[in-house]
């Protein structure tokens, strides 16, 4: 006798099941299906380009009336389930309509979560979800108007696109730093986004909605930085919700969805559960592939097989048209496994796979995706690599040969072909130049071609066109790259980031063609500083790309506690400040407590857990950080001057006092320290700091490029100058110079060194035009240095909130 098949929803996963089923065994069953939408089933992954205006409703249909006819099928439509009676096997919709089961499969789907925000209820608040959904966004946007997209995940970006296409004016607010972060890696997400804004779509990344304004209607989105956007609708997509309620009602067991066993039976042996309203192996799944093979299972089960499901691996791709993206499996940082990387900045491409073992375990592709399923097939099946490791990159094409040799590539270009595009230079005019003038290093082969003169990112051609050319003769180490991440050295970074306009770390590292998809702990403090320098305006520091001791403000200790030293001007201090140190001391039971070098006071042996207290008292009387663990300014040592010494000529406390109160709070590429001594007696040490002041009858004489550490060298001196004023232009007008050239980690000594002490006094001392440029830099970058006072910092009013005990945001960040 044939069995009565009930299927409660008539989406993408149990139109697949009755397929297999039907394919299988065609008279199994009686089937009958509640649809509460009232049509048959259609493809959903497909809405995106209804919404976009490339396809109709009719062209994403599934399964026509004619197949549900073919097939014998009862199609209730519009007949949403409103009761099931597990004694009596019934199904009975809200329209009345009543059917008896032997078999019954709940297939519910999921629903749209809703931000509870104050407004969310307003009319022009949509979900994307369903073809009604579409319909109601293409009714409102035939006035065109405004659109925010709440959500910058797969369902938001295309809900964004399709809007666009219909002739909103579009903007993406998403929580997160970046879109589909649970999807891709940073630097995949960069060129998603800049993809999306070159569509004319704004994206606002870190943006919680606070409120949905309006009266009868939706008006404007308020985010909770203040910001008011206005719009005509309101589309959230910030993610999904199994739907269980009906399951619930009736006593099966629920966790996050509906729970089910490797045949995807609930608790109640002739009840059946399939698609996104399951928890299967503590999974919910939202994404159709995992569906299909949960219908397959099903339809097997249903027909006698003995086939079970065991969880599946998963895939991602966007349906934007002219947007490539695929990404599957673990793409997390790990210890335990290495990556490939391959970025073409021309092509806007980027191909990173993660490996444990040999095997892929993870793979992220933008811009080229053409081997995603040839990568996500090795993944799936766990297969060992190792013999095609060096070009396993490549894709599936470049299979089958021995491990690509370095200069392999470049060895099989014709003569004229150009290895500089920017200026023009090809293969054998650089082959002509080493052989001709002897050259052995990158430099003078720039000096000499112009090659990678201008973007840079030819610099690893150059290489191998050098490699090919000189043989064992060349060295590798003379370009000196910033780390193993990438092949270009310091300068050619600063340089490229300036004139290319690149304002984030992801942009660097995709526009420059870093080897890695996130950097290392050497280059990511380092394109952060730089960052930083270059457009202080613009650029968010990135306190996770920072070491541990510039994250929580104080220089850990080598049994794990940190010490805490707080500002003090000049080194002067006051019966008050002496007073709120020692109240902290006795508070946090500081073991010790001394006197610095640099005239200030080192709390050591603080617990981790107590920094952000320890801060908040002393901010409360006043202190900021003294930055003793920063590349920035740390002290300015002074001697008492004229106040009190008789052998004082100027004022060398009060000048003190105004550099370091002038100059705190911004980065530098390493640590400065200066000092001013009232007279040639020097005792403030001013000739062996990075920039020192000794007064004289006639004024100030400045000295730069001091060391007294693991280099003694003396100061050499810049100028004399006659007044405070000068004094203090040509000091800051000196440290933003070294700002801006230096490599990050190299102290003014090294610098000074490299470019050489009359390039500096040349354009500090002989070219006012320029000394004022450069003051005028530092003071415009100082409206956005470090924020204090640190109390601020504990309640979370900086926009980067003090936490020590923040995770290690980089691989290999130092402790």
């Amino acid at each position: 006798m044939t069995q009565k098949l009930v299927i409660i929803g008539n989406g993408m996963a149990p139109g697949r099941m009755l397929e297999h089923l039907f394919e299988t065994d065609p008279n199994a069953y009686e089937v009958t299906i509640f649809n509460a939408e009232p049509r048959v089933n259609y493809n959903r992954l497909n809405l995106s380009y209804v919404l976009a205006g490339e396809k109709t409703y009719e062209d994403i249909i599934t399964h026509s009336d004619d197949w549900y006819a073919e097939h014998g099928i009862t199609l209730h439509k519009g007949a949403k389930v409103s009761q099931i009676e597990r004694d009596a096997k019934t199904v009975t919709s809200e329209n009345g309509i009543t059917a008896s089961y032997d078999k019954l499969v709940i297939a519910t789907g999921s629903s749209p979560f809703i931000i509870p925000v104050p407004g969310h209820e307003l009319p022009g608040v949509m979900v994307y979800r369903d073809l009604d959904d579409v319909e109601k966004m293409m009714e409102v946007s035939k006035g065109k108007g405004k659109a925010v997209v709440i959500g910058g995940g797969l369902l938001g970006l295309e809900a964004a696109a399709g809007l666009k296409e219909q002739g909103m004016d579009v903007t993406v607010l998403h929580l997160m730093p970046t879109l589909m972060e649970r999807q891709l890696d940073p630097a995949a997400a960069y060129l998603l986004e800049r993809a999306i804004e070159q569509r004319g779509i704004k994206v606002m990344t870190k943006a919680n909605t606070h409120a949905i304004l309006g009266v009868d209607k939706v008006e404007a989105v308020k985010l909770d930085d203040g910001t008011i956007l206005d719009a005509d609708i309101v589309v959230m997509a910030v993610g999904i919700r199994p739907s269980t309620q009906l399951a619930k009602e009736i006593g099966l067991d629920v966790g996050r969805g509906i729970l089910v066993d490797d045949v995807m039976r609930t608790s109640d042996p002739d009840i059946y559960a399939l698609g996104e309203c399951v928890e299967h192996r503590n999974m919910v799944y939202g994404l159709v592939a995992p569906l299909y093979e949960m219908g397959k299972v099903l339809a097997d089960h249903l027909t006698g097989g003995a086939a079970e499901y065991a969880g599946s691996v998963t895939n991602t791709k966007l349906k934007v048209s002219g947007i490539n993206l695929f990404s599957g499996g673990d793409f997390a940082e790990g210890d335990d496994r290495e990556e490939i990387v391959l970025r073409d900045a021309v092509a806007g491409v980027y191909k990173r796979l993660i490996l444990k073992d040999n095997r892929i375990i993870g793979i992220v592709l933008y811009g080229e995706t053409s081997d995603g399923a040839w990568f996500f097939d090795m993944l799936k099946k766990g297969t060992d690599i190792s013999e095609m490791r060096e070009t396993l990159i490549f894709g599936q094409a470049y299979q089958g040969g021995s491990p690509l040799d370095p200069t392999a590539a470049v060895a099989a270009l014709p003569d004229d072909a150009d290895i500089c595009d920017c200026n023009g230079v090809c293969k054998s005019q650089i082959v002509d130049a080493i052989k001709g003038k002897g050259l052995t290093t990158f430099d003078e082969v720039k000096a000499h071609t112009k090659a990678s003169n201008s973007c840079g990112t030819c610099a690893g051609l150059v290489q191998q066109v050098m490699q090919l050319t000189l043989g064992d003769a060349f060295n590798a180490d003379a370009i000196t790259p910033m780390c193993g991440c990438t092949d270009l050295g310091h300068n050619e970074v600063r340089h490229l980031i300036v004139t290319k306009g690149l304002k984030s770390i992801p942009a660097v590292m995709q526009e420059l063609e870093w080897k890695t998809s996130c950097g290392c702990a050497k280059c990511r403090p380092a394109l952060n500083y730089y960052l930083v320098c270059d457009f202080p305006d613009e650029y968010a520091d990135d306190y996770q790309s920072r070491f541990i001791n510039e994250r929580v403000h104080a220089n850990i200790q080598k049994d794990g506690t940190y010490s805490v030293v707080p500002r003090m001007w000049g080194g002067v201090t006051s019966s008050d400040e002496l007073r709120a140190i020692a109240d902290v001391v006795d508070k946090f039971k500081i073991p010790t407590v001394k006197v610095t070098g640099g005239q200030r006071i080192d709390m050591l042996g603080i617990k981790k857990e107590d920094l952000p207290y320890v801060w908040a008292d002393l901010g409360k009387a006043g202190f900021v950080s003294g930055h003793a663990y920063a590349k920035g300014l740390r002290t300015v040592k002074t001697c008492v001057g004229t106040d009190w010494c008789r052998f004082g000529t100027q004022d060398s406390t009060g000048l003190g006092i105004k550099l370091e109160k002038f100059m705190w709070g911004s980065w530098t590429p390493a640590k400065v320290k200066l000092a001013v001594s009232g007279c040639p007696r020097n005792c403030a040490e001013a000739t062996c700091k990075d920039i020192g002041v000794v007064c004289v009858d006639s004024g100030y004489e400045i000295h730069f490029a001091g060391a007294a550490g693991l280099e003694i060298k003396g100061t050499e001196v810049l100028c004399r100058v006659k007044t405070e004023e000068e004094a203090m232009e040509y000091i800051v007008a000196l440290t933003q110079m070294y700002r801006e050239q230096a490599h990050y980690l190299e102290r003014i000594y090294k610098w000074a060194k490299r470019i050489g002490y009359d390039e500096i006094r040349k354009a500090i001392v002989d070219d006012a035009a320029k000394r004022a440029a450069y003051y005028d830099r530092f003071v415009f970058s100082q409206k956005f240095a470090q924020v204090d006072p640190w109390s601020e910092r504990v309640s979370g009013k900086d926009k980067h909130e003090f936490n020590p005990m923040a995770t290690v945001g980089f691989p290999q960040a130092a402790e």
